[in-house]
């Protein structure tokens, strides 16, 4: 009796066999600093105002409070889930935080715009792991009742704080020609990215997202790993609300309504998977100056505002493309 042949596999991808694995994972490393560079020297060469000081350091100013979420966006998403919720949290903090300076004090209204943030943080985590919510619907349900906790405590109104100029000077001191509130997001970028790359909650936070159950019988504790992301998301957003009250003197509750798509965009493009398990917090900072810079040369080149918006868009489809081609030539 002959012995049956063994038919050859089919190849999982062409991509893979030409590529291979080894390419795809630098790809996913490494690859937003193509089109940072790229943008980069593209603006450097098109208007002569790109590479002033002034215009640098206005980039990285209004850039400081999304760059600051979406640092803690990043631990979220490696980890297993996400937070649709900071916007509304960015505008209930800063409006509080705003409101109790006029009244309080500016420690205390810091301390009580960092308070809610954490607060709201740790129910989004209780819902997500203790009632086992959907972290995408109760992140989402969430915003809905901050955005209307904000709206009720406001009233709608703008809230301002002209009168308390030292309040200013938590965003708006200028160290070195950089403004404070660019220095803050420095010092949490590189506290995010040491937590995640050279702690052990970093470490769990990738086995969180990489492999729930495995990470569960390795004696991780899955659920508290995704609480503590959810809370510092959550502080996070109350930072930069807070921060971006300083700066102006003035906020409102419903300030935040499109900082979540932005703070989105800045990690998916950056390259963290948003299956999770897969990120850096190097890499979501360059994918949000990307997006910076692109605004920036939009303006700067004069051209129509909603050409700005497609372009967006089509970066968010191809970061998100590029997540899943990896993934298949990783499989």
């Amino acid at each position: 009796m002959n012995a049956p042949t063994t038919q050859p596999s089919a190849p999982r991808d062409l991509t893979a066999q030409v590529l291979g694995p080894t390419l795809s994972r630098r790809i996913g490393r490494a690859g937003i600093l193509v089109p940072f560079l790229l943008t980069f020297i593209v603006l450097a060469v098109a208007s002569p105002d790109f590479l002033r000081f002034e215009n640098l350091a206005n980039i990285l100013d209004q850039q400081s409070g999304i760059i600051i979420v979406a640092c803690a966006a990043t631990l979220v998403l490696i980890a297993g889930g996400i937070d649709l919720s900071v916007g509304a949290v960015y505008g209930l903090a800063g409006a509080t935080a705003t409101q109790l300076v006029a009244t309080a004090g500016v420690p205390a209204g810091i301390a009580a715009g960092i308070g809610i943030g954490a607060i709201v943080g740790l129910a989004n985590g209780i819902l997500v792991t203790r009632f086992r919510i959907n972290a995408l619907i109760g992140t989402l349900a969430m915003t809905y009742v901050v955005s209307g906790v904000g709206a009720l405590a406001t009233k709608g109104n703008l809230i301002v704080a002209f009168d308390h100029p030292e309040f200013q000077k938590l965003a708006a001191t200028s160290i070195l020609g950089i403004t404070s509130a660019a220095w803050i997001m420095i010092a949490g970028a590189i506290a995010a990215a040491i937590v995640l790359a050279r702690t052990a909650l970093g470490r769990y936070v990738y086995a969180t997202g990489g492999n729930a159950t495995a990470a569960r019988l390795g004696g991780v504790r899955v659920d508290g790993v995704r609480v503590t992301t959810f809370v510092l998301s959550g502080a996070a957003a109350a930072i930069a609300g807070i921060l971006d009250g300083s700066r102006v003197l003035s906020a409102q509750a419903s300030s935040g309504a499109f900082l979540t798509f932005t703070v989105l965009a800045g990690v998916v493009v950056g390259g963290t998977s948003i299956l999770g398990g897969e990120g850096a917090v190097w890499r979501t900072v360059v994918g949000c100056l990307l997006i910076a810079l692109i605004g920036n040369g939009f303006n700067l080149l004069g051209l129509d505002p909603f050409y700005q918006q497609i372009v967006l868009g089509v970066i968010l489809l191809l970061a998100v493309g590029i997540d899943a081609w990896s993934r298949r030539l990783d499989s």
